[in-house]
C-alpha cells in the first residue's frame, strides 16, 4: 500500500497537479499575511466580507457564552438548540421557501439530497460542469447517472427521454470555477414537462446576487414551485459556516427522518448559528456590498478584455483566466505570489483537462485600486 500511495503521489506531481496547504497568519479578509508576507487575497470565497466582520466577531464572543462551543450531539438527539431553529425560520422566510434544515456544510447538504431521495432505478441528470458533492451525491444514491453538456438545454432534454423511475434535474447556481449561471428558469421548465425534480445548488450565490441578496433564484424571480430544492451556504457570501436546504414541509420533514448524514452527524455549534442569523440581517442593512462588488466585477470583466486576458464572461464574483497547460497555471499564480497577490491555480480533475485556470475571487472588502494593481500584475505575467 505503502508503494502504491508513493507511486500515485510521484504521478500526480509530474502531472503538475500537487496542491499545497498554505497557513494564512491573519484573519480573513482582503489582506491576508502569508509566512511574513502581506499579500492582497483573490483566493477566497469570502465574497461580501463578512467573515472578519466586528458585529459577527462580538456576536460569536457572546453567543458561545450563552451557548457554548458545540453542540454535543446530533439534531434529533439533543443537539438542536434554539439558534438552529431561529436561524431554520428566518432562511425559510428568507428565501421564500416553506421550511429549511441546517446541516453542517454544503458537501454533506448535496449528499444528503441526493442519496436520500432516489435510489436504484432512479435517474440523477448532472451539468458536466457540477461540484462534486453533487456529483458524488449521485453516485453515493445508487442511481442511474447522467451528465448533460455545461448549459445545453438540448443535450438535456435527450438525456430527460431516457430517465427512469423518480428523477432529479442537479445544477450548480453559480459554477464555482466558471462564475457563470444556470439557466434557472429553463431548468424548470424542462423539468415540469418531464415530471422532474429540479435541485440548485446556490452555494455562490446566496448572499450575493439578488435584490436582498437572497440568491440566484431572487435574481431570475423563481419560486418554490420553479425551484422545489435548494442549497445554499454560509462559509461563502455570509463568512460563517454550515449549510441549508429549503423546501416544501414535505421534503424538509422527509430529510430530517431518512437523510443519513443529518440525522448521523453532531448539529452545527449553535454559536455560528446566531451569527449566521446576525449575518443574514447585516445583507440588509449593509447592501452596499452587494453593489460595490458589483462595480468591481463589471470593471475587472471591462479591463481584462482591454488587456486582452483571456477571461471568461463571467458576471459574478468568480472571474477565471484561463492559461490551459498546469504547469504554466502553477507558474503564473507563483509568480503573482511574488508580486503580493494570493490567486488560486485550479488544474484538472477540479476543471476539464486543458483549462487550467487562474481563478480569481473579487470580494466587497477589495477596494478598486486592489483590482487595478492585480490587473497590472496579470499583464505583466500574462
Amino acid at each position: 500500500m505503502e508503494a502504491f500511495l508513493r507511486h500515485r503521489l510521484a504521478t500526480h506531481r509530474q502531472a503538475g497537479l500537487m496542491r499545497p496547504t498554505r497557513t494564512l497568519q491573519r484573519a480573513q479578509h482582503a489582506h491576508t499575511q502569508l509566512e511574513q508576507q502581506g499579500l492582497r487575497n483573490f483566493s477566497s470565497n469570502d465574497y461580501l466580507g463578512l467573515a472578519s466582520h466586528p458585529k459577527l466577531i462580538r456576536c460569536l464572543q457572546e453567543s458561545s457564552t450563552q451557548w457554548g462551543v458545540g453542540a454535543g450531539a446530533s439534531h434529533l438527539v439533543s443537539g438542536h438548540f434554539q439558534p438552529h431553529h431561529e436561524l431554520e425560520q428566518a432562511i425559510a422566510a428568507f428565501t421564500g421557501r416553506s421550511r429549511a434544515l441546517l446541516f453542517s456544510n454544503g458537501y454533506m447538504a448535496n449528499l444528503a439530497v441526493l442519496s436520500s431521495l432516489l435510489g436504484k432505478g432512479d435517474t440523477v441528470l448532472h451539468d458536466r460542469l457540477n461540484h462534486a458533492s453533487l456529483l458524488d451525491g449521485g453516485v453515493l444514491a445508487g442511481a442511474r447517472f447522467f451528465r448533460y453538456r455545461h448549459l445545453d438545454l438540448d443535450h438535456l432534454q435527450q438525456r430527460l427521454q431516457r430517465a427512469t423511475g423518480h428523477c432529479v434535474i442537479a445544477s450548480d447556481g453559480v459554477f464555482s470555477m466558471d462564475g457563470d449561471v444556470a439557466p434557472v428558469l429553463a431548468l424548470s421548465a424542462l423539468a415540469r414537462h418531464a415530471n422532474a425534480y429540479l435541485m440548485i445548488d446556490d452555494a455562490h450565490g446566496f448572499g450575493v446576487l439578488g435584490a436582498r441578496g437572497a440568491g440566484l433564484l431572487e435574481h431570475v424571480g423563481a419560486t418554490q414551485e420553479h425551484v422545489p430544492i435548494l442549497m445554499g451556504t454560509f462559509g461563502k457570501a455570509l463568512g460563517t459556516a454550515g449549510a441549508f436546504v429549503a423546501g416544501s414541509d414535505t421534503l424538509i420533514e422527509y430529510l430530517r427522518q431518512f437523510a443519513r448524514p443529518y440525522i448521523y452527524t453532531t448539529a452545527l455549534p449553535p454559536a455560528l448559528a446566531a451569527v449566521t442569523l446576525e449575518s443574514i440581517n447585516l445583507l440588509e442593512q449593509e447592501s452596499w456590498r452587494r453593489r460595490h462588488l458589483q462595480h468591481l466585477i463589471a470593471y475587472f470583466q471591462h479591463e481584462a478584455r482591454r488587456l486582452a486576458l483571456n477571461v471568461l464572461p463571467s458576471q459574478t464574483a468568480i472571474q477565471a483566466v484561463i492559461l490551459g497547460e498546469n504547469t504554466r497555471t502553477v507558474q503564473a499564480a507563483q509568480q503573482l505570489l511574488q508580486k503580493g497577490f494570493l490567486v488560486g491555480a485550479i488544474r484538472p480533475p477540479t476543471v476539464p483537462k486543458n483549462s487550467a485556470r487562474l481563478r480569481i475571487t473579487l470580494s466587497a472588502s477589495h477596494q478598486l485600486e486592489d483590482v487595478q494593481a492585480l490587473l497590472a500584475a496579470l499583464r505583466q505575467i500574462a
